[in-house]
C-alpha cells in the first residue's frame, strides 16, 4: 500500500538504506543474496530500504533488471518496512519502471536526477509529472546531485504534487539552506551524502540521511542517526570518525570505488554479492583492500 505524503515525510527523516545489487559468478542478477543483508539492516532498525539506488549500481542495470530487483526486494521485505524504488533513465523507461515498481509494492519512489547532457529545469518538471502518473500517484523523493540548476528550479520541482522530500547529494550546505527556505516547509530534506556529511546537513535543517554502510554495519548507522536526532553532534562526529576509513576507500578513484568498497566489505563478512560492473572499479587495489580490512578488524566486524 502506498504511503501518503504525510507518512512518507515521517519515514524520510530516518535512514534511507541503499541496497547493493547482487550478482552471481557470471555477473547475472542474484537477488536472493540480499536476504541476509536486508534481515540484518531491519534487525538493526534501519527505517526503509531503497532498491535501485546508486549503491545498487542503477546505471549498470538494464530496465528489466531494475524491475526484477524491485519485485525481488519487495518480496524479501514482505511488508516489514516500506520500500522506496529508484526511478530514472529516459522518460519511457522511467515510466515503465515506475509502473512496475508500484505494482511490485513500492510505497514511494526516489527519482534520480536525469544525467542527460541537455536537461531543461522545466523539462525535469514534466519528466517527474509523467513518472508520477505512471506510478498511479506514489509519493516521491527527488534525488538532487547537481544544485547548479538554481534555487528557483529546485523550488519548482518541490512544488510538484506528490513530492514529499529531497535527497540532497551535493556538498553545499549553504545552497541546501537556501533551498529549504525557498520551499514548502513540509518538504523533508534528506542528507544524500551518507553519514560523513549528515552533521553538516542536519545543522542547516536536513533530517535523516542515506547510507550504503547499512549493508555492512547498520548498527553504526543507527547510532549516528540517534545521536543527530538527539542533537549530540559531538557523539555523532566520534561515531563517524571511527568509520571514516570505509568512506575514504569508497571515495577514491573519483568515487569509482564507492560500490566496490561496500561489496568488498560484504565479501569479508561472508555475504558475497559478486563484483561490480564496469565502469565501477573492481576489485579494490591492494592498498585499498588493506585499508578496508584494517577498518573491519578495528571495529570487530571481522577477526
Amino acid at each position: 500500500m502506498a504511503l501518503s505524503k504525510a507518512d512518507l515525510r515521517g519515514v524520510l527523516s530516518g535512514i534511507s538504506g541503499i541496497l547493493v545489487t547482487p550478482y552471481d559468478e557470471n555477473g547475472d542478477l542474484a537477488p536472493a543474496k540480499l536476504k541476509p543483508i536486508i534481515d540484518r539492516a531491519l534487525a538493526a532498525g534501519v527505517h526503509f530500504p531503497v532498491v535501485n539506488g546508486n549503491t545498487g549500481e542503477f546505471y549498470a542495470l538494464t530496465t528489466d533488471e531494475a524491475i526484477t530487483m524491485a519485485k525481488s526486494v519487495a518480496e524479501m521485505l514482505d511488508g516489514r518496512a516500506p520500500m522506496l524504488a529508484g526511478i530514472g533513465r529516459g522518460v519511457r523507461d522511467a515510466c515503465a519502471l515506475a509502473k512496475a515498481s508500484a505494482e511490485a509494492g513500492a510505497e514511494a519512489l526516489m527519482i534520480h536526477q536525469p544525467p542527460d547532457p541537455f536537461v531543461a529545469p522545466r523539462g525535469v518538471v514534466e519528466y517527474i509529472k509523467r513518472i508520477a502518473d505512471a506510478s498511479g500517484g506514489l509519493p516521491m523523493m527527488l534525488y538532487l546531485r547537481n544544485d547548479t540548476i538554481g534555487t528557483k528550479a529546485i523550488a519548482d520541482l518541490c512544488a510538484i504534487e506528490g513530492v514529499a522530500g529531497v535527497k540532497w547529494a551535493t556538498p553545499n550546505a549553504m545552497k541546501l539552506s537556501e533551498a529549504i527556505n525557498a520551499c514548502d516547509p513540509d518538504i523533508v530534506w534528506v542528507g544524500g551524502l551518507a553519514e560523513t556529511w549528515a552533521p553538516a546537513f542536519y545543522a542547516v535543517g536536513a533530517r535523516g540521511f542515506t547510507s550504503g554502510l547499512i549493508n555492512v554495519w547498520p548498527e553504526r548507522s543507527m547510532a549516528i542517526h540517534a545521536a543527530l536526532e538527539a542533537g549530540d553532534y559531538a557523539k555523532a562526529r566520534d561515531l563517524i570518525r571511527d568509520m571514516s576509513a570505509f568512506e575514504e576507500v569508497r571515495a577514491e578513484e573519483m568515487n569509482g570505488t564507492n560500490v566496490t568498497g561496500v561489496k568488498a566489505a560484504l565479501q569479508l563478512l561472508g555475504d558475497d554479492c559478486g563484483a561490480t560492473r564496469p565502469p565501477s572499479a573492481w576489485p579494490l587495489t591492494d592498498a585499498q583492500q588493506t585499508k578496508l580490512v584494517g577498518f573491519m578488524r578495528q571495529n570487530n566486524l571481522v577477526k
